[in-house]
């Protein structure tokens, strides 16, 4: 059986499939993978996750905001067990522009207490470092 087609083409460069995986302090010319997190956020609907999205993209706070869902999150909540239907949003950002991203996201987030869980990027592609860090750069 011949191989799947790749993915329709989304007008994205691509990387050679050399492209290195880096990890902290390799090579003085490649982003270091610890400056960067992945930041978790739910939402309750598309038009707040569009409305951060795209305030975090037009002020260069990430590079890429992947909307995945929808997704069932089960809680508690004032002491009671509750569910909702979310969407996440992955928040791809340099760890140092956390503290600003919660602020736009406080302003935007219709919730009481919303989500915000950063996971830091331990190594990733060369390419996609370096991208994310042109993308988030001042």
């Amino acid at each position: 059986m011949p191989p799947s087609p790749p993915p329709a083409d989304s007008g994205r460069p691509r990387a050679s499939a050399s492209a290195s995986v880096s990890g902290s302090g390799s090579g003085s010319d490649l982003p270091d993978p610890g400056a960067f997190v992945v930041a978790l956020v739910t939402v309750p609907d598309v038009a707040t996750a569009d409305r951060i999205a795209d305030a975090l993209l037009a002020e260069r706070l990430a590079a890429c905001v992947n909307r995945v869902g929808p997704v069932r999150s089960r809680f508690r909540w004032k002491g009671a067990l509750d569910a909702a239907d979310e969407l996440l949003l992955l928040i791809k950002t340099r760890a140092s522009s956390l503290p600003r991203i919660e602020e736009r996201i406080r302003a935007l987030h219709p919730y009481e207490v919303f989500e915000l869980l950063a996971l830091p990027v331990a190594a990733g592609s060369a390419a996609y470092l370096a991208w994310l860090a042109a993308e988030t750069g001042a």
